[in-house]
């Protein structure tokens, strides 16, 4: 039976990686998929990984109906025999109402790949519609560490190193940019809640007022 399957996890868990896996095993069994995929970090119309791995895409953007898409697909010719969503979060609820549709009207397999909650710690809307339809949610087994080294559970936004709780939801960005710019950091909770990234912990740990005073001969 096909199945629309949300594999769920933090940034820098392997999402994209397993996604470009899954399409790899498939492509070589002479199935062909659609990929679709929202603000990659390598720009429009592509799925990339952070071990360097990149394939083209379809740009699932605002509006987009894709189910529409897969069928126009199919009725000019095209073979489509499974579905790929990386990104997922970041497309509109009704647009995961497409992909299930995809599932029970087409009969393809659905593997969308995202991430659950914000850098506020609330649930994209994506991704909540994803939780309430999908046949299947698999937690990534690939775990991201916080700094400190405990399992991170938390997307933190960051600014010059400094975490930041306010902004709009989607600010495109990643777990490697430059200090100055906006990226991010996944997080214990302990440490989410504490607002402490690796940068605030190493200039705490630096910081005069904390480090040991000798005494005086």
């Amino acid at each position: 039976m096909p199945e629309l399957v949300f594999f769920s996890g933090t940034m820098d868990c392997g999402k994209s990686t397993l996604a470009l896996q899954i399409g790899h095993n498939r492509s070589a069994r002479g199935l062909q998929g659609v990929i679709f995929t929202r603000d990659d970090r390598a720009g429009q119309g592509k799925l990339s990984s952070r071990l360097g791995l990149v394939t083209d895409a379809v740009e699932a953007e605002e509006g987009m109906d894709v189910y529409a898409h897969i069928v126009d697909r199919v009725s000019r010719g095209g073979k489509v025999d499974y579905v790929i969503v990386d990104e997922a979060q970041f497309l509109a609820p009704a647009q995961i109402d497409q992909l299930a549709r995809v599932v029970d009207d087409l009969g393809l397999d659905v593997f969308a790949f995202g991430i659950t909650t914000d850098f506020r710690t609330k649930l994209f809307p994506g991704s909540q519609r994803l939780m309430e339809l999908a046949d299947r949610i698999e937690a990534l087994q690939v775990e991201a560490l916080c700094w400190c080294g405990a399992r991170a559970t938390h997307n933190a936004r960051t600014v010059g190193g400094e975490m930041v709780v306010e902004g709009a939801q989607v600010v495109v960005g990643d777990v490697n940019r430059q200090a100055d710019e906006v990226g991010y950091e996944v997080l214990c909770r302990r440490h989410h809640r504490r607002r402490m990234t690796a940068e605030t912990a190493r200039a705490g740990a630096l910081s005069p007022d904390v480090l040991p005073v000798a005494a005086e001969g």
